[in-house]
């Protein structure tokens, strides 16, 4: 009864979303059309780029400028500071991906702040500090790739930012072993309890006290861009697409330019 089930519901999702599709029950999901009826896939008419619009010494100047156009109430943009942040292990080479906030952006690069003990994008750094950053500004049909090595930031700068935040949220850096497998309790618990211990723990040891210490294994890491791509949405597909790549050299401060096709 429920392979029926699933294979009706199925059907009738690509009669429904996939107009240009016969229904094929082999497949889940078959070029999906969104939120159209007509099973083409939306275009993109929101805006154009061109190289005279960009700044040719830096991408940091551009990107702050598409994020500020995010951020304007009337952008459509929610969280303009989500993003999507890969790392990949070596020498398996696997690669993980999560979403992130970014917490501060300067010449030096983009800040996002973890923990860095057992996380596992700590881990995936620890033997290859490289990572990707996807920013993804569906309602402005925008998008951001930034690629860059990363260090740990110092302490200082983390207190600053550690401090900014809520008292719960501080308290719980401290609690939680990130990644690290939670342990049933009981037969009613999957695991949530020893997390909640651990929450009351913590909240012990600072009760009365407004000053918490960031932990030290808890801290910002900061992604230092030698690859910028901006990309934004056409029609037909034909998009615009700019790449900032930085010059060779360990100091090299210099970034070329290129558009690429789309």
């Amino acid at each position: 009864m429920r392979l029926l089930t699933l294979n009706t519901s199925v059907r009738f999702f690509s009669t429904a979303k996939m107009a240009l599709h016969s229904a094929d029950t082999s497949k889940l999901i078959f070029a999906p059309a969104g939120h159209q009826a007509t099973g083409q896939a939306e275009q993109f008419t929101k805006g154009t780029l061109v190289r005279s619009q960009l700044n040719s010494e830096s991408p940091i100047p551009q990107f702050h400028s598409w994020f500020s156009r995010a951020q304007e109430n009337d952008s459509g943009v929610e969280h303009p500071e989500t993003c999507t942040l890969s790392t990949a292990s070596l020498p398996s080479g696997r690669i993980s991906s999560r979403t992130v906030y970014l917490k501060e952006l300067d010449n030096r690069g983009f800040v996002i702040y973890t923990n860095l003990g057992t996380s596992r994008k700590s881990a995936d750094i620890a033997s290859n500090p490289r990572a990707a950053m996807l920013f993804f500004w569906e309602a402005l049909q925008r998008q951001v790739h930034v690629e860059g090595r990363v260090e740990r930031i110092s302490k200082e700068e983390s207190q600053k930012y550690y401090d900014t935040r809520a008292r719960g949220s501080r308290i719980g850096a401290w609690a939680s072993k990130q990644s690290q497998v939670l342990e049933p309790q009981g037969e009613d618990d999957d695991g949530r309890k020893q997390l909640e211990r651990w929450v009351k723990d913590v909240e012990q040891r600072f009760e009365g006290q407004e000053k918490i210490p960031v932990p030290d294994f808890w801290g910002g890491l900061r992604v230092i861009p030698d690859r910028i791509e901006f990309w934004q949405g056409r029609e037909s597909r034909l998009h615009d697409r700019f790449v900032y790549e930085k010059e060779e050299g360990a100091e090299s401060e210099k970034w070329k330019l290129k558009r690429l096709s789309p």
